[in-house]
């Protein structure tokens, strides 16, 4: 068990990294679906391993990131559909 904890975490925090590098690099713009969704997955993995070995700090940290992701694509949402009607 504690060796597929330990690789969700290390898998989530690749994909944050992966994320990090394609805004950098300006591959994909911060608000995209894209961006905003690797985060979400990498928070979603990092969460329960931060859970499991009760690192609540970080599981605090990743529960405000994906909350923000989610924030974020609900307004891009938002201003999408207010600029079609």
């Amino acid at each position: 068990m504690q060796l597929l904890i330990d690789t969700l975490g290390w898998v989530g925090t690749v994909m944050y990294l992966v994320a990090y590098i394609l805004v950098s690099l300006k591959k994909v713009e911060g608000d995209s679906p894209l961006y905003q969704g690797i985060n979400i997955v990498a928070g979603l993995l990092l969460i329960a391993n931060t859970y499991y070995w009760r690192a609540y700090p970080s599981l605090g940290l990743n529960v405000t990131w994906i909350a923000i992701a989610f924030f974020t694509l609900g307004r891009r949402y938002l201003v999408r559909i207010s600029h079609v009607t």
